[in-house]
């Protein structure tokens, strides 16, 4: 099965990351996505477009840098879109 995500548009506000580290977040954040979507994380999704998705809050860890922040980020999207908690664990940070 072939899953396609675009995002149009990504606003994310007060990032403790500065914009020499974007690149670092943005394919953390891709990467993060991928391996949700691997693991199954999009059976109950139907498909379609949506104008806007709200992902749940959650708060930084501590010096945790860019890659962090990304994975974090990139569940968070992936929770929004699901419209619920995601199963699957969090990647390790080894």
């Amino acid at each position: 099965m072939k899953v396609e995500l675009h995002i149009e548009r990504l606003v994310l506000d007060g990032l403790p990351v500065t914009s020499l580290q974007s690149g670092r977040l943005r394919r953390a954040v891709e990467n993060e996505l991928r391996r949700l979507l691997q693991a199954g994380g999009h059976r109950q999704w139907t498909g379609g477009a949506v104008p806007s998705v709200g992902a749940p809050a959650f708060r930084f860890a501590q010096g945790g840098g860019p890659e962090a922040i990304g994975r974090q980020i990139g569940r968070a999207v992936h929770d929004g879109i699901a419209g619920s908690t995601a199963a699957i664990p969090p990647q390790s940070t080894r």
